[in-house]
């Protein structure tokens, strides 16, 4: 047999061997492109996330660390020195500063919520940077000024926040309110507790008391953030309307809910625990150890609240 005889329905043998067989007739379904809930809400989160750049998170997260600073200098006592004052004082500065560079676009002079928070921030920065000069017998009331100027900013920024704008779920405002403070006591309290106790290398003779009133301060300002965003999640959980997910419980249980259980762990549960340790540590009179804690605790608030600004912008949730 030749090659030409493979295939029996070849057009050739057909037309030698005899007419050519009935067939059925082949229905091909159109080609229509049905997309399941679980493919849309896929591509929903895809594109929600996908074109969503770093720099506005970097800005949220130094911007509150920076206020943050400026609210818990104020119940440092003056038995701390003007130089650490100076150094705590440029230090914020610096880091709303490099918020700003990293996010030009944030400050928008507009007659909004965003424009609120901007002219603040500035005002802010202005007041801070009087607290910076050499002599300067007002920095304590320059102080109060850029702390009442940073909780304006955070009012503002709250008003005009993705959970406040376009939610996923009815989230209060007073939530977005309270989590962006919280989040800025957090900071603030984190990192000034930290440098007051290395500051005990400065000043030996400082009195330990101050060091344990910044860190119970500490403890219950992380206490505090978590009641927080227990109150976001509830209020997540009741009134749940995003394409991310069907039930918070269930986004939860997604793989974009790894960032929230790694906000819990990293941002709430450690933070409490080690500023616990912290506290007992405080009361031996032991500033070192204490300072060695803080300086973990330190990274575990600040890794924690960059993933809760991350799930603020990416989910609408101000966790």
């Amino acid at each position: 047999m030749s090659s030409s005889s493979v295939g029996y329905f070849s057009g050739p043998l057909r037309r030698s061997y005899g007419p050519r067989p009935l067939s059925r007739p082949r229905i091909r379904a159109p080609a229509v492109s049905v997309k399941t809930s679980v493919t849309g809400r896929c591509r929903m989160r895809a594109s929600l996330t996908r074109d969503m750049p770093l720099t506005p998170v970097l800005f949220l997260f130094l911007c509150h660390m920076g206020i943050g600073i400026f609210f818990t200098m104020l119940l440092i006592s003056s038995a701390a020195g003007v130089r650490f004052f100076r150094f705590t004082s440029a230090t914020a500065f610096i880091l709303v500063v490099l918020g700003i560079a990293s996010h030009p676009a944030a400050l928008r002079f507009s007659r909004d919520a965003q424009g609120v928070a901007s002219a603040s921030l500035l005002g802010g920065l202005f007041s801070l940077s009087l607290v910076v000069a050499r002599t300067n017998p007002w920095r304590r009331a320059c102080l109060w000024v850029s702390a009442a100027a940073g909780l304006v900013t955070l009012v503002a920024q709250a008003v005009s926040a993705p959970s406040a704008v376009s939610a996923p779920s009815a989230i209060p405002l007073l939530l977005t309110i309270g989590s962006f403070v919280t989040s800025a006591v957090l900071l603030g309290s984190s990192f000034t507790a930290m440098l007051l106790g290395h500051w005990y290398l400065v000043l030996p003779s400082m009195d330990v008391s101050h060091l344990q009133s910044i860190v119970k301060f500490h403890l219950g300002s992380t206490l505090a953030r978590g009641l927080s965003v227990g109150a976001v999640a509830c209020a997540a959980a009741v009134s749940w309307n995003s394409p991310l997910a069907p039930s918070f419980f269930a986004y939860a249980l997604s793989i974009d809910g790894i960032f929230f259980w790694q906000r819990l762990l990293f941002g709430l549960i450690g933070p409490v625990v080690l500023a616990y340790m912290t506290w007992e540590t405080a009361k031996l009179r032991s500033t070192q150890s204490a300072t060695g804690i803080l300086y973990v605790d330190l990274f575990m608030v600040i890794v924690g609240e960059l993933v809760a600004k991350y799930l603020l912008l990416s989910a609408a949730l101000p966790f």
